[in-house]
């Protein structure tokens, strides 16, 4: 079984959409990342750190989930990350209202040893200096290092950034953020500008209009999935990259070829993310629904092409 090693957020969530609005619930990059994962026969570890006044059942839904959280550190006394935004009628952008760093503010990750072999490691949107000090833990070299950042650390920490970036072999950002870092408006140069820095492979998220991954001078897309409905798109991106990571770590196998059946299967566990709020969908998600909507993928992506 293939050890996957998370580095993110387990955060408390509050999300205003067209549809409704939720209280406070259960939400962060690491735990989407997570229960995407656990759709494939993996180990996966989160290293976060979290408040004691994250309700005890949160962290127990993610061991009921075989999430490993010995890595997840608990302050006494202080504060989770919190977060609370609303989405356009558009559902592709949103406000954020309130963002409380809290323990996270001071988050110093410490790798269990029994993670410290781990075939694949996740890196999660933070800090770049946090995702560095989590590579420089590890025992070996992993097979797979990927890695998730967004445009603040763009603006905030990009000497920092373009540092870790060296040391990975997947970047997954989406395409505004890859036209910032790269201050290219093609994406096609803007994923090569981006092999440069690093990265073998560039994952660039596109949203309800799917992911492309690139790799030399190969380029793969895939579609995302028309829904009836979306609900709430928060934590679909970290859903893809789970999907994603929990698929390779779990095959064994880093190759082109096989990062375009991943790619397939992130963007399949992210369609159910967006059907619920926050974590509602992928906590009770089947495989037989899983499978069911691969087919579709199937379908919506084969044809033959007859050519004279």
């Amino acid at each position: 079984m293939g050890k996957l090693l998370i580095v993110g957020t387990v955060a408390i969530d509050e999300i205003e959409t067209p549809f409704g609005k939720t209280g406070r619930i259960l939400g962060g990059a690491a735990t989407f990342i997570a229960l995407a994962a656990n759709q494939f026969k993996v180990n996966p570890g989160i290293v976060s750190i979290v408040g004691e006044d994250l309700p005890k059942e949160y962290l127990s839904l993610l061991q009921e989930h075989n999430v490993d959280i010995s890595g997840v550190e608990i302050v006494k006394g202080g504060k989770n990350f919190y977060w609370k935004g609303r989405y356009h009628n558009d559902m592709n952008s949103r406000d954020t209202l309130i963002t409380e760093l809290n323990t996270l503010a001071d988050f110093n990750p410490i790798v269990p040893n029994h993670f410290k072999d781990s075939d694949v490691v996740m890196l999660g949107n933070l800090n770049p200096s946090v995702q560095m000090s989590v590579i420089n833990q590890m025992e070996k070299r992993p097979k797979l290092i990927i890695l998730d950042t967004m445009n603040f650390w763009m603006d905030h920490a990009l000497n920092d950034l373009l540092t870790v970036i060296k040391k990975i072999d997947v970047i997954t950002i989406n395409d505004e953020e890859a036209r910032q870092l790269t201050n290219e408006y093609s994406l096609v140069k803007a994923a090569e500008k981006i092999h440069e820095m690093g990265p073998k492979y560039v994952v660039i998220k596109k949203g309800e209009h799917g992911a492309l991954l690139f790799h030399k001078k190969s380029i793969f897309f895939a579609p995302a999935l028309p829904l009836e409905e979306v609900f709430d798109p928060t934590g679909a991106g970290d859903t893809f990259a789970g999907g994603f990571a929990g698929y390779l770590a779990a095959t064994k196998n880093v190759s082109f070829e096989n990062m375009k059946n991943a790619v397939i299967h992130g963007s399949n566990l992210a369609s159910f993310c967006v059907e619920k709020f926050g974590t509602e969908r992928m906590l009770n998600l089947k495989k037989e629904e899983i499978d069911k909507r691969l087919h579709q993928f199937k379908a919506l992506t084969q044809f033959n092409i007859e050519l004279e």
